[in-house]
């Protein structure tokens, strides 16, 4: 794989993680005050470079074919969830993901807290949570692509880069990232995660690609073609009972007439 694609995998499903993140912390922030969310992120994020300092050695010492069997399955796993949840939003039968609606459950929770001490523990806990989750699939998607393709520094760099990006964005609005296209954007993650969960799991099992990693971009084109299909199918069987229905209320219209 070339760095370039490493480098967007990479920053596209950390934008998504960091995105999500960023709204917890702002809804908990504006509505009860900065200094104890601030220190809940902070707390998690050195919890989180220590989780990453420990891993980071020990992935080294796992054969390539090893770690591209079970990281390729895992990524397959988790992309086909997200091209899943992606496509449902797509054609109408799921409600897509509303930042805004997040935001306003997290100012209702926050509000609703009372603050008995000093220090907000509540707005600490909350934003303690919310970005050590996030984060650890930040981590995650940092070692097993940066391991895999030997090349963990871009990997972490392409991480960095989509967290500036987003806290700057959220730091100068001040608002949940709500105009942000998220569900576009997992869609597209979602086909980048399966793509090469099924590039890396089939290498893993001893599968030899007939063009190398340019297979990535054949994989990658086909999965999109499919999914645009899958979803114009559900859109039709979703648009089908409703022709249906239409038809039966007109037809004692027709027979009168």
């Amino acid at each position: 794989m070339s760095a370039g694609f490493l480098f967007v995998a990479v920053f596209l499903a950390c934008v998504v993680e960091a995105v999500e993140a960023l709204t917890i912390v702002l809804a908990v922030g504006l509505t009860r005050g900065w200094r104890a969310p601030a220190y809940g992120t902070g707390v998690a994020l050195v919890l989180l470079a220590a989780v990453v300092a420990a891993l980071g050695p020990a992935l080294k010492l796992i054969p390539l074919h090893t770690i591209q069997l079970v990281v390729g399955g895992l990524l397959l796993v988790f992309g086909l969830q997200w091209l899943r949840k992606a496509m449902l939003r797509s054609s109408g039968i799921k409600a897509k993901h509303d930042e805004e609606a997040i935001y306003q459950k997290q100012v209702e929770q926050a509000s609703g807290s009372a603050r008995t001490a000093a220090f907000d523990s509540y707005a600490f806990r909350i934003a303690f949570m919310g970005v050590l989750l996030e984060g650890l699939e930040v981590a995650f998607i940092v070692l097993t692509f940066g391991t895999t393709q030997g090349d963990i520094p871009l990997a972490a760099i392409a991480a960095a880069a989509a967290i500036v990006v987003v806290v700057a964005v959220g730091v100068a609005v001040r608002v949940p990232l709500a105009r942000v296209p998220e569900n576009t954007l997992k869609y597209a993650v979602g086909l980048l995660l399966t793509t090469f969960g099924t590039f890396w799991g089939a290498e893993g099992a001893g599968a030899k690609w007939p063009a190398s990693d340019a297979s990535i971009l054949v994989l990658l084109a086909i999965l999109w073609v499919v999914s645009l299909g899958v979803v114009y199918l559900l859109k039709r069987g979703q648009q089908a009972p409703v022709e249906t229905a239409t038809a039966k209320s007109l037809a004692p219209e027709v027979s009168q007439s």
